[in-house]
């Protein structure tokens, strides 16, 4: 499994704060792409397909307001959420956000205990 150091991070924590490099672990979909090729076999272009086609499931099911339960995972949806006023910090000046549609996960009990 390749690791994926933040460098750059690691040579900014010289405030006073340590971060140790088994912490900075960085799975992308390139590092899925590599999973899937060694415990599957075929391609690589056959296991990036394969990520591909789940990506564009959950999208496309969340853009028709629906639900993707993935079970030991978890739960993908969609989530209306109202128009608010909101504050740019830079100015102060007041902004008007519109309501909107975001994603929503919420994990399986199997993933909450796994990371624990």
């Amino acid at each position: 499994m390749p690791k994926k150091w933040l460098n750059c991070i690691l040579a900014a924590s010289g405030e006073g704060r340590a971060i140790s490099k088994t912490s900075l672990y960085i799975m992308n979909k390139a590092a899925l792409v590599d999973e899937i090729h060694a415990k599957i076999g075929g391609t690589k272009v056959a296991a990036e397909q394969a990520i591909d086609t789940v990506i564009e499931s959950i999208t496309s099911t969340l853009k028709r307001d629906g639900e993707v339960s993935i079970a030991g995972l978890g739960i993908f949806s969609a989530k209306k959420r109202a128009a608010r006023t909101a504050r740019n910090p830079r100015t102060g000046e007041s902004i008007q956000v519109p309501a909107m549609r975001v994603p929503k996960f919420r994990p399986a009990k199997a993933l909450k205990d796994a990371v624990r």
